[in-house]
């Protein structure tokens, strides 16, 4: 968060600048005969690649997202490279066929080449859901073969594409079989729970589609991918669960009973409505060298930064740095934390940071995580964790370990987030996927509103840093995509010394609170509707913040507890 640990990150400018539509040509289509197929193979990628090839290596098969069955492709685009993935489709001459997919994530674009007619093609932007996209052409007196091809937008998010149709005359190329009943979904188990919710996971089953989940018999969601959060549950209350397999063919036979038991309401101090966060430097860096029990008395949450990466993989420690901050010892700094929150304030433990680097790509180093942090908050007193972590985020794996962590912690477990400007621009991206993956129990998304460069808002405008409409544009995209507003704070330096760039003073982040809030002390750009709930504001540091005479938190505190 501060220069010495933070990276700049510049935004080349606007995504939409860059981009040329593609014209939708249609060729008339006839009504379907008996005799139709699709004559794509492979079509929902659940053989891999196979039948498919991608460029620059760009393509892999994922569990999640999928539209239908256990797999879907994602192909992440580079500067220089669209992700473009082909497959040579057999059809038959002077025949009609309709090309269709369904995609999600960055921009995606579907269409065939060597039609012997008109090549065709369609697009979408980046899209939060599955979205089919749709067209069709006519092959040429002589065509035997056409190529059918997908591809993302340079250097744009990663995007999912799956269920991919040829559908007309059957061209003799081979088809992929007719789909059976699939069989009851094995390991269901319960990987999470809350005062108000249960998370369930079980194995993929071949051949499925999608999945419905049963509560005490009685169906509560469908889902595609192995995966579900049963929500609106009584606190201190146990719940049966059973899983089906679907597909085209039918529902499966219901897989084994598993019981869930939702974890009790919270007793300790509430987090107020509106609140202010602080990171607490466990280094010296030429900020002011505080204990925890120096840092002012306006900040509801001290973040201390940082933990510690491990050998081992996903698990990181806690290293007090009590030779840089003056002979602090382990002792006082839990005595410290213990009376933090003894008078009504949360103490909890940031990972990431520049230069923290923990990755957590698959299940054990998701459950390494969960455990080693809930170890810290045990010796340490800590009553949660901070992500903020630099190198992009799995949204898969850390869902699984802060789910994992929560199940451990309880309701009262405060998880918050500290991505960067550019990790919260789409709903596609890992950051914001993981805050809407886990919107049940996540308490905040502190964004760091420096080190960026100008970032697109929500009305599709450029903004540079440094402003009330960069604050007030860019928390409308997390606004709209899906947090609540109690969940979105904005993160600023406390000092010109707290960042490399981005400083404004107290009075634009309290200007920008107002917008958001009340529709006041706006800029030029100005929300289409308040958000009385917003949670409040963070700053890199107390640290920082000291040295500055706590200015920052003397002006932005009150304003922030003060808010409707």
């Amino acid at each position: 968060m501060s220069p010495q640990r933070r990276s700049t990150r510049l935004w080349s400018g606007a995504v939409t600048a860059a981009l040329v539509a593609f014209s939708l040509s249609l060729a008339g289509a006839g009504q379907a005969s008996a005799a139709d197929v699709n004559n794509a193979k492979n079509a929902g990628f659940e053989s891999g690649l196979t039948n498919w090839t991608c460029t620059a290596s760009s393509g892999a098969t994922v569990s999640s997202p999928v539209h239908s069955g256990a797999a879907a492709l994602k192909a992440t685009p580079a500067g220089q490279d669209n992700a473009k993935c082909t497959q040579s489709v057999a059809v038959k001459p002077n025949s009609t066929y309709t090309l269709s997919a369904w995609v999600q994530g960055g921009y995606s674009y579907l269409g065939v080449t060597g039609t012997g007619t008109t090549d065709v093609s369609t697009w979408t932007p980046d899209s939060t859901s599955w979205k089919q996209l749709s067209t069709t052409f006519t092959t040429g007196s002589s065509t035997t073969s056409v190529t059918v091809y997908t591809h993302g937008w340079y250097g744009q998010a990663a995007y999912y594409a799956d269920d991919l149709s040829v559908y007309g005359p059957d061209g003799g190329g081979g088809t992929d079989p007719t789909p059976t009943v699939p069989a009851a979904p094995a390991g269901l188990a319960v990987s999470g729970t809350s005062s108000s919710s249960v998370s369930l996971t079980w194995n993929t089953v071949s051949g499925a589609t999608g999945y419905n989940v049963y509560r005490n018999g009685t169906k509560v969601t469908a889902v595609t991918g192995t995966s579900a959060t049963v929500t609106g549950l009584a606190a201190s209350t146990s719940y049966s669960f059973q899983v089906t397999a679907t597909n085209s063919a039918g529902e499966s036979p219901k897989s084994a009973t598993v019981t869930g038991t939702t974890t009790a309401t919270p007793t300790g101090p509430a987090l107020p409505k509106h609140a202010v966060t602080g990171y607490w430097q466990n280094f010296n860096n030429g900020a002011t060298v505080q204990r925890i029990s120096a840092v002012q008395s306006q900040y509801d949450i001290i973040a201390v930064a940082f933990a510690d990466a491990t050998t081992t993989p996903g698990a990181v420690t806690f290293n007090l740095d009590s030779a840089g901050l003056g002979g602090y010892t382990v002792d006082q700094f839990k005595a410290d934390i213990a009376a933090k929150k003894a008078a009504g304030k949360k103490v909890i433990i940031s990972v990431g940071g520049q230069n923290g680097t923990v990755s957590i790509n698959d299940p054990t180093s998701a459950t390494n995580f969960a455990n080693s942090v809930y170890s810290l908050m045990q010796t340490y007193g800590f009553d949660g964790v901070d992500i903020d972590l630099e190198n992009g985020i799995n949204a898969t794996y850390m869902t699984q370990a802060l789910r994992s962590l929560s199940s451990k912690a309880g309701s009262s477990l405060i998880i918050t987030m500290a991505p960067q400007t550019i990790d919260m621009q789409s709903t596609s991206n890992g950051y914001f996927q993981t805050a809407l993956n886990i919107k049940d129990i996540l308490t905040v998304v502190n964004m760091q509103y420096y080190n960026s460069g100008s970032m697109l808002g929500c009305d599709g405008k450029v903004y540079s840093q440094g402003s009330v409409d960069f604050l007030t544009a860019l928390a409308c995209i997390q606004l709209e995509g899906g947090l609540a507003p109690s969940q979105v704070g904005l993160g600023l330096p406390a000092s010109t010394s707290g960042a490399g760039s981005g400083y404004v003073s107290p009075t634009v982040v309290n200007n920008a609170l107002d917008c958001l809030t009340k529709g006041t002390g706006c800029g030029s750009f100005k929300p289409s509707k308040t958000y009385p709930d917003l949670r409040g504001a963070m700053t890199w540091s107390t640290n920082w913040d000291a040295s500055a005479g706590n200015a920052w938190s003397n002006a932005v505190g009150p304003h922030v507890h003060g808010l409707p």
